[in-house]
């Protein structure tokens, strides 16, 4: 990776944060945050092992903000290796400059700063950040994002007592270096020594509670899904919980003894203190693999000296339960969201597909070591971010548009590795299948767009499927699984100018070429689509010295 230079050093960030907070009171409120990123060591599964830490911390600090309101977070890598923070969830609306991946950012180089700006642009609800280069998401890094809702738009369930995030995941002791070079090496990563809930494995993690409840009260639970691999089911031991949200949606208010989050999937609930006092455990255990792996926190309700009963609640068994279940989301037509229009008043069903790509998933081996991709290309970042090199129109020698088709090959043939970029449409109504051939679920993301997972079945997709798609209330939502030799279809508004990954958020598979990202370009070239390079922005690769381009025309 070349080497990435600051174009603004400390004393310019300075002048940067006292000209916003003089602006502050003519736009929307500006929240700043200073990070210094550092490793440590923790015992998260009896092994002291190194674990990324944000301000000594781990998970890193919340995020919490209103919609509409601006970002700040300086970011201080005082790591030994480049650093990127990606917002996973969050839209960056005309802005995949703050996006935080390799393929539009330059990294983070070590003993070096990065001020990011971003803005929590018509959302709500509850996401999460973590470092996006290589395998560093395996250890750790990351941490919550939840965006309320402005004063005068309702939201449609009473202030909770209190507002609580809950960050489940797999865990590995392999250290994230070393596991990149497994990979490197055409070996697996493994399975996880086990799960983790906020930061806490094992006998930590249930001494002492985690968290505390009063009598007759109702609690919001965040539920966020940060690890790499196993899909995990979320469960509270005696006490139902009430599905409000969903990766930024307001769902149908629906009551379930448990809930499915695959990786890169949050999902908020209400959970009233309806019980009698006492202990309880929360529990979050692996699903669909043999060896289960679990870990549990305790509830307890507030004076209580009674233990959590032994009988920890057991996770639904098989596909069969999870696939019914995401069948029972349904988008709440009534709510308003980020806005005081009604989520339901997008009626994505009327609208006319423009365009269908159908996505399988491919694997094979390259030199013998093994390479994941879609629809035979499997793709490799370059030493030039994709964005910048399409900014300064230098993509020579960096990548070449649309060398993945729209369909699957007929013919299986040996992986093409190379950069996967494809071109599409601005504002056009496109039509994503996922095709899932594997033995094992997938789960995938999109950034700077919410899509509409309309329908998902057995086996391959075809055109006739669409009879069965929810054309009604879908959840809009930026993540969803691929059920194992399944197919999952969405659809969406490529209406955010920039370029934007879509990935696996199998971070094994993801490291390994599943993903691809997708340009979309606005044909007016205007600032009202999309924001000019910010002149901050870290330089690498062939962009270095080269001249800012001719600004877009100006917003009008």
């Amino acid at each position: 990776m070349a080497t990435a230079t600051a174009t603004m050093r400390a004393a310019a960030a300075g002048v940067l944060l006292l000209a916003l907070a003089g602006v502050a009171l003519a736009e929307d409120p500006y929240l700043f945050f200073e990070w210094k990123v550092t490793y440590g060591t923790k015992s998260l599964m009896g092994v002291p092992q190194k674990v990324i830490l944000i301000n000594g911390e781990f998970p890193g600090p919340r995020i919490n903000c209103t919609s509409n309101n601006n970002i700040v977070v300086n970011v201080f890598n005082q790591l030994d290796q480049p650093l990127l923070f990606h917002w996973h969830g969050m839209q960056q609306r005309k802005d995949s400059w703050m996006d935080g991946l390799i393929g539009t950012q330059c990294p983070i180089m070590p003993g070096t700063n990065f001020t990011y700006q971003w803005q929590a642009k018509d959302q709500i609800g509850s996401f999460f950040y973590f470092p996006s280069i290589g395998m560093q998401r395996a250890a750790g890094g990351y941490g919550p994002i939840t965006i309320m809702s402005r004063n005068l738009i309702p939201v449609p369930f009473d202030p909770p007592a209190d507002d609580h995030v809950v960050l489940i995941g797999d865990w590995y002791t392999k250290d994230h270096a070393v596991m990149a070079k497994l990979l490197d090496s055409g070996r697996s990563i493994g399975r996880p020594a086990g799960v983790i809930i906020n930061g806490k494995g094992g006998k930590e993690a249930a001494d002492p509670p985690m968290f505390t409840v009063e009598a007759g009260k109702t609690y919001r639970f965040r539920v966020c899904n940060a690890g790499i691999k196993a899909s995990l089911n979320f469960r509270v031991q005696g006490h139902d919980m009430k599905v409000v949200e969903m990766d930024g949606s307001h769902t149908v208010q629906d009551m379930y003894d448990s809930v499915d989050v695959h990786v890169g999937h949050c999902v908020s609930v209400l959970l009233d203190a309806d019980q009698k006092p006492g202990d309880y455990f929360m529990v979050a255990s692996t699903r669909f693999v043999h060896d289960e792996k679990s870990v549990s926190a305790v509830v307890r309700y507030a004076g209580s000296n009674t233990p959590p009963a032994p009988n920890v609640p057991s996770p639904p068994a098989g596909w069969a339960w999870s696939i019914n279940q995401w069948r029972s989301f349904r988008w709440n037509l009534t709510a308003s969201a980020a806005r005081p229009n009604p989520q339901g008043s997008y009626h994505y069903g009327q609208i006319n597909i423009t365009r269908t790509i159908k996505l399988s998933v491919s694997r094979g081996h390259i030199d013998g070591k093994l390479r994941y991709g879609f629809n035979g290309v499997s793709h490799v970042d370059a030493d030039t971010p994709f964005k910048l090199a399409e900014y300064f129109n230098v993509t020579d020698g960096v990548f070449k548009y649309n060398q993945m088709t729209d369909e699957p090959p007929s013919v299986n043939g040996p992986l093409q590795v190379v950069p996967n970029i494809i071109t599409a449409e601005y504002r056009a109504f496109i039509e994503i299948v996922f095709e899932n051939p594997e033995k094992s679920l997938d789960s995938f993301h999109l950034n700077g767009y919410a899509f509409f997972a309309v329908g998902m079945g057995p086996g391959k997709w075809s055109p006739e499927l669409r009879k069965t798609y929810n054309l009604l209330d879908a959840v809009s939502r930026h993540a969803i699984q691929v059920y194992p030799r399944s197919w999952t279809a969405i659809m969406l508004t490529f209406d955010n100018a920039g370029m934007w990954n879509l990935r696996s958020n199998i971070w094994e598979r993801h490291y390994l070429g599943e993903q691809l990202y997708i340009s979309v370009t606005s044909p007016e070239r205007s600032a009202r689509d999309e924001y000019n390079m910010p002149e901050k922005s870290l330089r690498c690769g062939k962009v270095v010295g080269l001249p800012l381009p001719p600004p877009y025309n100006p917003a009008r």
